[in-house]
């Protein structure tokens, strides 16, 4: 039994007209997965009193855009369609597969079932026509009941700790391979198949599927506030978690995944903030213009103090006399000597004119490069500053460095031990 596309075995209409039932789908509604196809049959039809789950040969069957057909017969996938156009159902051809847009996938799924049961086309006979649903399933609306932990990580502030994060998205799905979503979720269907029947399964398993997710994201140094940004990444990672349950179980795919909003839990965020926060104060600096804004927001509140601004101020020079103004002005004399110590250590003097120079590569006064630090060599293969025997980005050996062979203990300045022709390590 097979499927013959009809533009390619007949001759101009005469084979309509052989036709004994017609099974069409005009449309399939967004909520609906599977519908069970429906004989429709002409007044002049020979067969108007044929049994529902019996297809006669020579049968027509159109499959229209964003649909697949298959035909079971006694239970078994014997026939599967996802080109459209119109074919007519020839029991006495070879099984036939036109797989259309569904890939290779369905082919290689058709070819696993099997053998065929026939009962010799007598009244012991069951077959049904279905149409799947593969356009994309819209509108799934998710939310997190519970935070999902999220590694975060700052190197500046020695941060390394997990986070709960709540998130409220919007995805969808398709069906990719109707003989797996038929063979282990729907099976014979009296009449329709809705998304209702599975959406509670298939959200529970997003959900489930979030942590590994978020997991995935986290080792790509992803920040949680920037999630948003880097939801093709998030739905990539779930497509990888969710392969074995939905691809290769049920034949279904997650085909987009969309997040409306996505925050962390307000305490974990409050000590985020914090332990960043404070990481700035690293630089003196810093620290130095936290104390001198927190000791002048002091002598605010003072003066608006309820028992009267002497009674406050008097509190803000106990503050004083504990050696705040000394700590802010330490902070302040180490930021300076780091700053002079840095632009110390970035002079040079010109080796041509003798102008001191700050920082730069060039001598702006006579365009002289600027020479190397002490022990530093220019790797003549490439070009990159090292300090070692061997160039770090190229391997090339230091020029005129000497090395001390590892057979004899020659000290040597080549490629090659003078003594004992050894390989420089």
């Amino acid at each position: 039994m097979g499927l013959i596309q009809a533009a390619l075995g007949s001759v101009g209409s005469v084979l309509a007209d052989q036709w004994k039932e017609f099974f069409v789908c005009d449309a399939i509604d967004k909520d609906v997965l599977v519908v069970k196809g429906v004989k429709k049959t002409s007044k002049g039809s020979s067969n108007t009193k044929g049994s529902d789950n019996v297809i006669t040969s020579g049968s027509g069957v159109v499959v229209n855009d964003g649909q697949c057909m298959i035909i079971v017969d006694q239970g078994k996938v014997v026939e599967i369609c996802a080109e459209p156009g119109q074919f007519t159902y020839d029991a006495s051809t070879s099984p036939s597969i036109f797989s259309g847009k569904l890939g290779e996938s369905i082919l290689a799924t058709f070819k696993e079932i099997g053998s065929r049961i026939s009962y010799g086309g007598d009244v012991a006979r069951d077959q049904r026509v279905y149409y799947f649903n593969t356009k994309e399933i819209i509108d799934n609306k998710i939310g997190t009941p519970a935070p999902i932990p999220f590694r975060v990580t700052d190197a500046n502030a020695n941060m390394d700790l997990d986070v709960g994060m709540r998130m409220n998205a919007i995805y969808t799905y398709k069906i990719t391979n109707p003989i797996l979503f038929y063979t282990n979720v729907c099976g014979n269907v009296s009449n329709t198949y809705d998304r209702s029947e599975i959406d509670s399964t298939l959200k529970a398993e997003l959900l489930a599927a979030l942590q590994p997710a978020f997991a995935k994201i986290s080792e790509q140094g992803i920040r949680y506030s920037a999630i948003a940004g880097h939801t093709l990444e998030l739905e990539d990672a779930l497509k990888e978690v969710l392969k074995d349950r939905w691809a290769n179980t049920r034949g279904l795919q997650l085909a987009s995944f969309s997040i409306n909003s996505i925050t962390a839990d307000p305490e974990d965020e409050k000590r985020i903030k914090q332990l960043q926060f404070n990481a700035s104060f690293k630089d003196p600096g810093m620290a130095g213009a936290h104390l001198v804004g927190q000791t002048g927001q002091a002598m605010v509140d003072a003066a608006n103090n309820s028992a009267g601004a002497a009674v406050g101020l008097m509190g803000v020079n106990m503050v004083n006399n504990m050696g705040t103004v000394q700590a802010a002005q330490g902070f302040f004399n180490q930021a300076a000597q780091n700053q002079a110590t840095q632009a110390a250590a970035d002079q040079w003097k010109c080796p041509k004119c003798g102008q001191i120079n700050n920082g730069g590569k060039f001598c702006p006064n006579c365009s002289e490069a600027r020479p190397m630090a002490a022990g530093v060599w220019k790797c003549p293969k490439c070009g990159a500053e090292n300090t070692g025997n061997f160039c770090s980005n190229c391997s090339e050996p230091k020029p005129g460095g000497t090395w001390k062979c590892p057979s004899c203990g020659t000290e040597n300045t080549g490629n090659f031990c003078s003594n004992c022709r050894t390989a420089r390590p």
